[in-house]
């Protein structure tokens, strides 16, 4: 994702009830629910939840299967993006997967924090979901 946009939810005393964040998404809901059934019908240990972070000053969704974080979810006016922070180990993966070529790019050129780096994906239709699939495969494959 190559621009920045604010994420929302900056009132730490506003929890994000699912009411809230579909009163802000929209017609997205849709995109975000299949995402999460798609977590809960294939990895049984998943379990997501909201967290305020003080850091960044906002809620942020955080999904995790088992102990390991998978994603991220923050936010925007009108839809949200999707947030998966890889290792060097997961370039491969990444290259070989049918993932657009902006998000392999997005990937190789991310600037690295540690040894990790991120891949976001601004949600807008059913092709930024299957991306979104194909990624969390990807992060459940890495060990």
């Amino acid at each position: 994702m190559s621009e920045k946009e604010n994420i929302l939810l900056t009132d730490e005393r506003i929890y994000p009830t699912d009411e809230y964040i579909f009163s802000i998404i929209r017609d997205k809901k849709i995109l975000w629910q299949s995402i999460m059934n798609y977590m809960i019908d294939n990895y049984k240990d998943s379990s997501g939840e909201w967290n305020f972070y003080n850091d960044g000053k906002r809620w942020l969704f955080k999904m995790v299967n088992r102990k390991k974080t998978v994603f991220w979810i923050g936010i925007l006016n009108d839809t949200f993006r999707v947030t998966f922070w890889f290792s060097d180990k997961a370039e491969s993966l990444i290259n070989e997967c049918s993932l657009s070529e902006n998000i392999k790019d997005e990937f190789r050129t991310s600037k690295k924090y540690g040894a990790i780096r991120a891949v976001t994906i601004k949600i807008n239709d059913n092709m930024d979901v299957d991306n979104v699939l194909r990624l969390i495969a990807i992060k459940n494959k890495l060990k």
